[in-house]
């Protein structure tokens, strides 16, 4: 991920030259994350202190500001930790989440909440801001978007007067919300997805959410609620997606709703798709399934908008993809795709389930029915095909080029290997060598998930089971191989007797 440059993506209100640059002291927490990362050069624009607490400074390395802050080394989930870093603080910014998937995650953030509230109180803060997310009133709300809420309502509660901003998706270049909408849109041309793609949702420009972020810590002391923030379109994910193809320079996309798709299914799904983890997808997903519509814009009386208005989803996608390259996902699908199939019509030729050799084989009786091999193969090559494509474009948008091209030859020695099996087995009848060749596209096809893991654990499950298939494979050929070794010995041994000459008869001799 790379941080925009300030002018690009921070609030329009800068302090001017000559201006009391002694507004006090901000914390910001979360600064290894997106939006904590880019709110600080904000801050000191505006004439702030920033101090920043982050468990180990080493993972700021590069930051254009780390010279200009102070830096605090602890864990925000210890007390002691806090307290030195709230130490002498005017405004503290909450900007911490548990997106690891684990299921404790809820009441970890409960903790911390209070424990942060306390300590902040304990040490004389003025403000707390906290960045949560839109939600709509009388739903119930999946568990991480409800967990956003609840932390927020606890920080309301605690005896530091709190601006709880409200925001839905954010577009920006890095935000992970954007990152899943700009890859599925770049990567799929057409797919089915869930009906809740229709829901309405209103974005808004990391630019404005990062102005509202800094006007948010001057608010009058008495002011202690809620605000939501938004741009000004109100769009469907569908049409989101749609919008952006567009102002990317893409062809609209062949988007298809299906009501079975649950969110937790999906966000397995785009974890697979997309360079955004599982583990990260399924809160994004799961607040999909509401209506993300701002319900009011009050953070006006206190926080003007920005110079010049909202910036609109189109100038967003814009300004978010200014310093991007273009994925080469479409072409990898389109490769990937087009090499599966020629290596299935290549196996599909060479096999000949229907020879009079092979119906005289020997066969185990725990071989399964001839139909069932083409409606197993039929998804594991769908998967390899998708799975494949991913993992590349994967390594590619990473920069890891030479990972890809190491996944581009090893999924050609596995084509190789899987159509060579074919031809081995049903064209040269060599059943000992089909076996050793099973043995090999299975020790291939178990090594192109272990690559395809290292650009997300979602691409490693998706290829299991071509994996698992392969290897039995491996052992029906190998128990095919046994049963007629004795068979095809015997029948090698009378065409050697057919071809071997005989010798003329010898008159007796007689005395």
């Amino acid at each position: 991920m790379t941080i925009p440059a300030v002018p690009e993506t921070g609030p329009t209100t800068q302090a001017p030259a000559g201006a009391d640059r002694s507004r006090g002291t901000a914390l910001v927490t979360g600064v290894t994350g997106y939006i904590g990362g880019l709110l600080v050069d904000p801050l000191l624009a505006d004439g702030w202190s920033v101090r920043v607490l982050t468990r180990s400074s080493q993972r700021l390395a590069g930051r254009p500001w780390l010279e200009r802050v102070d830096v605090v080394e602890g864990d925000a989930t210890e007390p002691a930790d806090l307290g030195r870093a709230l130490a002498g603080v005017d405004v503290a910014y909450y900007l911490l989440h548990s997106m690891d998937g684990k299921g404790d995650f809820a009441e970890r953030d409960r903790r911390l909440a209070r424990s942060f509230a306390e300590v902040a109180g304990s040490a004389g803060v003025r403000r707390i801001v906290y960045l949560g997310g839109i939600h709509p009133a009388g739903e119930r709300l999946s568990a991480h978007l409800a967990s956003r809420v609840e932390v927020g309502q606890i920080l309301l509660d605690g005896p530091v007067p709190v601006t709880c901003l409200q925001a839905g998706v954010v577009l920006g270049d890095g935000s992970a919300s954007f990152d899943m909408l700009r890859h599925l849109t770049e990567r799929l041309p057409a797919f089915v997805a869930p009906t809740w793609l229709r829901n309405r949702i209103q974005p808004i420009a990391v630019r404005d959410a990062l102005h509202y972020l800094v006007g948010a810590a001057g608010m009058p002391p008495e002011v202690n609620r809620t605000f939501d923030i938004a741009g000004p379109d109100v769009l469907t994910y569908a049409e989101m997606m749609q919008r952006f193809a567009v102002v990317t320079g893409r062809r609209r996309r062949l988007i298809a709703t299906v009501p079975v798709l649950t969110p937790g299914l999906a966000s397995h799904w785009v974890g697979l798709v997309t360079p955004v983890a599982a583990g990260i997808a399924r809160p994004l997903v799961g607040s999909l399934v509401h209506e993300v519509v701002a319900a009011e814009h009050d953070i006006a009386a206190y926080v003007p908008d920005p110079a010049g208005g909202l910036t609109g989803f189109d100038d967003a996608v814009r300004a978010a993809m200014a310093h991007t390259t273009d994925s080469n996902g479409r072409r990898n699908v389109v490769l990937a795709s087009t090499a599966v199939l020629a290596c299935a019509v290549a196996g599909g030729a060479a096999t000949d389930p229907s020879s009079e050799w092979y119906r005289r084989l020997d066969l185990p009786s725990w071989q399964p029915p001839p139909s069932t091999f083409g409606l197993v193969w039929t998804p594991l090559y769908a998967a390899l095909a998708g799975a494949s494509a991913s993992a590349i474009t994967a390594f590619e948008d990473d920069e890891r080029a030479d990972q890809a091209r190491r996944y581009w030859a090893a999924l050609g020695i596995n084509l190789a290997l899987n159509a060579g099996w074919s031809a081995v087995f049903f064209r040269a009848r060599r059943l000992d060598l089909a076996t050793v060749t099973a043995a090999l596209l299975t020790a291939s096809s178990a090594d192109l998930a272990r690559r395809a893991g290292s650009a997300g654990r979602g691409h490693a499950v998706v290829l299991a089971p071509y994996a698992g298939w392969c290897g039995f494979a491996t052992v029906l050929t190998g128990a095919i191989a046994r049963l007629n070794r004795r068979t095809v010995s015997n029948r090698a041994r009378a065409r050697l007797d057919r071809a071997r000459p005989r010798r003329a008869r010898q008159p007796r001799r007689t005395r």
